[in-house]
């Protein structure tokens, strides 16, 4: 007579289901929350990745577009080198982010500590500041050109009525550049005002009052309590804005197209004149994937300096 060693199920059953239970319980939410959001997610990551790759593609070969070309290798990237034109758009567009970045700081932080002020009519005020930013690129580009124009823009008759000599503005190869600067700060601060808008209303107002009964005066609260405070948003506000001046495109290509003298061509511009007019593809990929990474490691180490200075901060 054999005798059955094997142990038996019946006593496993309840507590093998109830395991089962608990991890469907567990993991249903998140199978309905992926069922959800998940088809988004694959068209999202699909328009991301195909673009990116297909670039990185196009950059090995001298394409013109209507043909995928002859596979170069990093021919493409040689020339960039070499290339003059390309060493003045990368010039024109260090120049504009070392003006842009600062200055978006350097404004847009004082406005917002305004801002924060209880007055009446504070809300007008704070719209009326942000909505240029709702604005597009393209409408500020058009609006721009009616305004300086020389001869008939409204900027210029007001210089003429002060008996002052007319100025060129964005046809001049001297102050182009400059005036693009200013014209994107006008544009754009309403987005770094309403970040250090957020950022002060978290400031608790226990450690200001503070400061002042030891008997620091408001500048001196200001600069040793609230300023430190504000480090998360300015390294956020410096690496937004430095993304957003290495990719300026629009403003340009609605204002002086690179011109004159191609004073104003950024390398976005020179990028896309590389590719689009003189059917050079492959030529323009490769600037794209070098801008690319540009700005990867300078928001890297951006985002690492202001996570040091906020370490030191905290400590």
């Amino acid at each position: 007579m054999t005798v059955s060693t094997a142990p038996p199920r019946a006593a496993s059953t309840p507590r093998a289901e109830r395991r089962a239970g608990s991890m469907r319980r567990r993991i249903a939410p998140h199978l309905v929350g992926w069922g959800f959001v998940g088809p988004a997610t694959l068209i999202v990551v699909g328009l991301s990745l195909f673009p990116a790759v297909w670039a990185l593609w196009l950059s090995l070969r001298d394409s013109d577009l209507a043909t995928s070309g002859e596979f170069v290798g990093l021919a493409n990237y040689r020339d960039m080198v070499h290339d003059p034109a390309l060493r003045d758009a990368a010039w024109h567009t260090l120049v504009y982010s070392l003006l842009y970045v600062p200055g978006s700081v350097l404004v847009g932080l004082p406005l917002a500590v305004a801002l924060n002020q209880r007055i009446r009519f504070i809300g007008f005020y704070r719209t009326c500041i942000f909505i240029p930013y709702v604005t597009s690129a393209a409408a500020v580009g058009i609006l721009s050109n009616f305004v300086l124009d020389p001869e008939f823009g409204i900027v210029n008759s007001g210089i003429r009525g002060l008996g002052l000599p007319v100025q060129g503005f964005l046809q001049d190869p001297d102050q182009a550049l400059y005036v693009l600067v200013a014209v994107s700060l006008w544009w754009s601060i309403g987005l770094p005002v309403v970040i250090y808008l957020a950022a002060l209303q978290d400031v608790p107002g226990e450690l200001k009052e503070a400061a002042l009964v030891d008997g620091a005066n408001p500048w001196q609260a200001f600069r040793n309590v609230t300023l430190p405070q504000l480090r998360p948003a300015t390294t956020f506000v410096v690496i937004w804005q430095m993304i957003t001046a290495l990719q300026l495109f629009d403003l340009v290509f609605t204002t002086t197209k690179g011109q004159p003298l191609d004073s104003t061509s950024v390398i976005v511009y020179y990028l896309y004149d590389q590719a689009f007019k003189q059917f050079d593809a492959g030529y323009g990929a490769a600037v794209a994937y070098v801008l690319f990474l540009v700005t990867l490691v300078v928001s890297a180490l951006m985002l690492r300096r202001g996570s040091g200075n906020g370490r030191g901060a905290g400590a």
